[in-house]
């Protein structure tokens, strides 16, 4: 089965929309045939191990090592305004991993 990953801006936004922006993207993929894979890592949100303002790092790291594994990312709206999401964008785009945007 195809395997594919989500990137979604994240700032700003309570748990319960990132949430429901996730399940919907989700779901839009799992229509198209792929597996999701889970990039949620919770267990950085207080990491003891790196400059609190460096979590995010922590996270593109996870999130770039999971792109390895995949056949797609979705990109969702607003994805060109975050970072994050940008560089995961051009890592997708650089090593030939399909993007997926989301219809608005």
């Amino acid at each position: 089965m195809k395997k594919a990953m989500i990137s979604q801006p994240m700032g700003g936004l309570t748990k319960t929309e990132l949430l429901e922006i996730r399940d919907k993207a989700k779901e839009a993929l799992e229509e198209q045939g792929y597996e999701v894979l889970d990039t949620v890592f919770e267990s950085f949100d207080s990491c003891d191990l790196c400059d609190p303002e460096h979590i995010a790092l922590l996270h593109l790291g996870k999130n770039l090592e999971a792109m390895a594994l995949c056949d797609a990312v979705y990109f969702c709206d607003g994805w060109q305004d975050k970072r994050g999401c940008r560089l995961e964008h051009q890592a997708a785009s650089a090593y030939g991993i399909k993007a997926l945007y989301e219809k608005a």
